[in-house]
């Protein structure tokens, strides 16, 4: 496997940054099909990391997802939008031609800072 760094923490500035989430889970995709689905067990996955950090959601200052089929927008954003309604981080989505394995439909980073 590719080696990478879950989370990584700048101690200078206590900003986080936390690799490209996906819904993998044992080697194989773990929520096939559906972009809401997908989107909603990346972000709870994100929070949890966070939260091993002392960190929560509204540390989030910015996100970037990368989506194989952007006209499932819609999907995606309802699923962000229960994360992040009230917290509005900056957020880019970019539609890519193919993300680890053809099941896959979205990879989200995050960047954290403490307050």
């Amino acid at each position: 496997m590719v080696a990478h760094c879950r989370i990584f923490e700048s101690s200078k500035d206590r900003n986080f940054e936390i690799a490209g989430t996906t819904v993998v889970k044992d080697g194989k995709p773990y929520v096939a099909g559906n972009a809401y689905e997908q989107t909603k067990y990346i972000l709870e996955n994100i929070k949890k990391v966070l939260e091993k950090e002392g960190l929560g959601l509204k540390n989030v200052i910015r996100t970037r997802m990368f989506v194989t089929d952007i006209s499932k927008w819609e999907e995606y954003g309802r699923a962000y939008g229960e994360f992040f309604r009230d917290i509005k981080p900056v957020a880019t989505m970019v539609e890519v031609s193919l993300l680890i394995d053809k099941e896959l439909m979205i990879e989200i980073e995050v960047s954290a800072v403490v307050d």
